[in-house]
């Protein structure tokens, strides 16, 4: 595993299922789906609010806690990396960039 995020995957995902107080990774496993998913929407905001900010290194330093928290919420629902990066790929394949897909119409 040569890139970063695969890395930091394994990482949180080796500390999966172990006693709370072992990691402050550890902790935010044991609290469940809702509240991962609560830090990660912070750390969100909080790049935006950098970015918004004009704060260069607050988006760098941000978006590395943005991505830990990723990494956590993946780790805590068995997504692995190779997943998002296939859904990346089959995205890129449809429309030539790895861009969000269109939301289907309202009915």
């Amino acid at each position: 595993m040569s890139d970063p995020i695969d890395r930091l995957y394994a990482a949180v995902h080796a500390l999966k299922g172990a006693a709370a107080g072992a990691s402050r990774t550890a902790k935010l496993l044991a609290t469940g789906t809702p509240k991962i998913a609560q830090k990660l929407g912070e750390e969100a905001v909080e790049v935006a609010i950098d970015a918004a900010l004009g704060n260069r290194h607050g988006v760098v330093m941000e978006s590395c806690d943005l991505l830990y928290h990723l990494a956590v919420l993946w780790a805590h629902l068995d997504i692995e990396p190779a997943v998002i990066w296939a859904e990346l790929e089959r995205r890129e394949r449809m429309m030539g960039i790895a861009e969000k897909l269109p939301k289907p119409p309202a009915v």
